[in-house]
């Protein structure tokens, strides 16, 4: 048993857990780490960082059980509570969802051969930081204060801003969030709509991946190595959520724009300037 492989699965797996449901992508940063800490073989760091993403969304459901199972139900017998609107969640989410479905499907294999690198992930870190201070500066008139409110054209339209998220460094939760909030969702609806949005497309995309592509892993070592990596993004994410929901109600993402932009000109001034050769 190589006890460093398994160490490194564990910071992977706290990467994860903090950075899935930041503005700061996710996949940007376990591409960054493993390829400092010369974490496993491509083909292997690949299937890793889009499996572990199901520790963190396992997370979610967890915590906001209640809520999705309302949802669910809404959407089978088609009622809604008083005081909130289930169905329409369970609705929009599904909308949300459609676009980004069937983009990443058609092209995830090409996606992760000419842009799973870190040059790709520092230009989108910086671009998407840039963004970020773009939308918090505009004036906002919010039309949806919970995620239940969202609307199935808002839907539509984060579904859409989701789809730049299959662009590593652009960061899943940095563009449904901002999307979000530039449509007019409040903070605190745009990061839980974020979140929720997150499950059907993180579990789809780490099942498919680990269907077409677990031949890499060729022994029990290689399966724990990925178990451990998950199970830790799980217990990370379950300590981070509220702390975000709570962050957001009181204060802006720019401190997360500014992270987004040093680590993007840190990496390119490694590329360039001193001539660092990254694995990926």
């Amino acid at each position: 048993m190589d006890i460093l492989l398994l160490i490194q699965a564990v910071i992977m797996g706290i990467v994860e857990g903090i950075t899935e449901f930041l503005p700061i992508s996710s996949t940007g940063y376990l591409i960054l780490s493993a390829d400092l800490m010369g974490f496993w073989t491509k083909d292997k760091v690949d299937l890793f960082i889009v499996v572990v993403q199901l520790g963190a969304i396992l997370a979610v459901i967890y915590d906001y059980w209640g809520r999705l199972w309302q949802a669910l139900t809404g959407l089978v017998t088609g009622k809604s509570d008083v005081m909130s609107n289930p169905r329409q969640l369970g609705l929009s989410l599904i909308i949300a969802t459609i676009p980004v479905m069937l983009i990443g499907f058609t092209f995830a294999d090409e996606i992760k051969t000419y842009l799973f690198n870190p040059i790709t992930v520092a230009i989108m870190l910086i671009i998407g930081g840039l963004l970020i201070f773009y939308v918090e500066n505009r004036p906002k008139t919010i039309i949806a204060n919970e995620a239940e409110d969202v609307s199935f054209k808002t839907a539509l339209k984060i579904g859409l801003f989701q789809c730049l998220a299959l662009i590593p460094g652009t960061s899943r939760s940095g563009a449904t969030i901002i999307g979000a909030l530039w449509l007019g969702v409040s903070r605190k609806a745009s990061a839980e709509f974020s979140f929720f949005l997150g499950i059907p497309v993180i579990i789809g995309a780490g099942l498919l991946d680990l269907l077409k592509h677990h031949e890499v892993l060729t022994n029990s070592e290689d399966w724990l190595v990925l178990g451990v990596g998950t199970v830790v993004s799980f217990i990370v994410a379950l300590l981070c959520i509220r702390w975000l929901v709570a962050w957001v109600s009181r204060r802006d993402f720019k401190i997360f724009a500014w992270l987004r932009i040093i680590t993007g000109i840190v990496v390119l001034v490694a590329a360039w300037g001193f001539g660092y050769q990254f694995a990926g």
